[in-house]
């Protein structure tokens, strides 16, 4: 029987390809290759010639159920085998993201996926955005709203700020805090650590987030600014609640301390691919590889209490517009998410993500004395 079916199989492809030489032939000799070409498309674009096509290629089709060697000839079409008998296949969900987004930011609340690679196999991306879709856009600013909130950005970046430093004698300014302090980056040359938990979190205040916040420390310093830098490492041993056991520390700080004013609690993202892919935001700045950072602000989108958040929107705006003029492209948009991170505490507080987990922790350190000199330049004129 399958011997049978084969040859007539053949003999119908046969005369099908005989005819359509003739047809060919004739139509050459009577109006040319031009003639031949828009007769061509007129019969493909023929829903009756096409169906007589099949029909001729896969005979007769019993109860809507094609035969084994019917399936055979479909599936040698991407566009038949797509919209088999009986039904459509579902398309695949797509993920729209903005074009500076090469893979989903985590939301800093529950542990993100952690997959690693060989520094050789990571995926370098700019992070800057192209187009405005899928972006808040106003006052030459964007931002990625994972939110369902109302955001006027060029409103937030003409409000003015209800920020007042008091001078750095009288106190520290500016605290800087990490609710994810284990966070790390990919081992590369001399920077090696012993991993926690977990292959991209260590134990090591020399290669985890709290050298990061060094470094912005001892930039602010320098620029005459007050700084208390708490070095607890709230994510460990457990990393869910993080921001649970952080909270407490800063409302303290900030009875203790009434001076500090602005509050920068300072983490890494995380960015991989559908695929597993391994991205890190990067760009180069006076021939420095620097890791790119990115400012979150949170809200009360999610059901938390934070009447306050357009209060650090309007700051995140003010410092990403220093970013923007000083290092054009260090700098990733500014990104609005549903949770609170704490920022309900007081008006002048942000989250900041230095680079990602595929960053080297040389890249990372760059990119925060860059934050910083941008950053400080903002908090300098809010003194007096």
């Amino acid at each position: 029987m399958r011997q049978k079916i084969k040859w007539g199989r053949l003999f119908r492809r046969g005369a099908a390809l005989f005819l359509a030489t003739i047809a060919l032939w004739l139509l050459l000799m009577g109006a040319g290759a031009g003639a031949v070409t828009g007769a061509a498309e007129i019969l493909g674009s023929s829903e009756d010639f096409v169906t007589a096509a099949l029909r001729t290629e896969l005979g007769p089709v019993h109860d809507g159920a094609l035969s084994f060697w019917q399936r055979l000839a479909v599936e040698q079409s991407p566009l038949l085998a797509a919209n088999p008998a009986g039904g459509t296949r579902p398309a695949a969900p797509v993920e729209r993201l903005p074009d500076a987004q090469p893979a989903p930011d985590h939301d800093d609340i529950t542990e993100p996926p952690q997959t690693t690679a060989a520094p050789g196999d990571i995926v370098e991306r700019t992070l800057v955005p192209t187009t405005t879709q899928g972006y808040v856009t106003g006052a030459g600013l964007y931002l990625y709203n994972r939110t369902d909130l109302v955001v006027d950005l060029a409103a937030a970046a003409s409000r003015s700020l209800n920020i007042a430093l008091s001078p750095a004698a009288d106190g520290p300014q500016i605290l800087i805090i990490h609710s994810h302090a284990t966070e790390a980056y990919t081992q590369d040359g001399t920077d090696i650590y012993t991993p926690s938990d977990n292959n991209t979190r260590t134990l090591d205040e020399n290669c985890n987030m709290i050298r990061v916040g060094d470094e912005m420390e001892r930039v602010f310093t320098e620029m005459g600014l007050s700084v208390l830098h708490d070095r607890g490492m709230y994510d460990y041993p457990q990393y869910n609640g993080s921001y649970g056991r952080s909270g407490p520390a800063v409302e303290e700080y900030l009875r203790q301390y009434p001076t500090i004013k602005l509050v920068l609690d300072v983490h890494r993202d995380a960015l991989v691919g559908s695929d597993g892919t391994v991205y890190k935001a990067v760009t180069t700045i006076d021939g420095v590889k620097t890791a790119q950072v990115m400012l979150v602000v949170g809200s009360s989108a999610g059901g938390g209490d934070h009447p306050g958040w357009e209060e650090n929107l309007a700051l995140a705006a003010r410092l990403q517009k220093s970013l923007d003029t000083l290092y054009p492209t260090l700098a990733r948009p500014m990104t609005l998410r549903q949770s609170v991170y704490n920022q309900n505490l007081t008006p002048g507080s942000l989250l900041v993500e230095v680079g990602s987990h595929g960053n080297t922790l040389q890249e990372a350190l760059a990119g925060a004395r860059l934050f910083a000199r941008a950053a400080g330049s903002v908090y300098l004129s809010l003194e007096g």
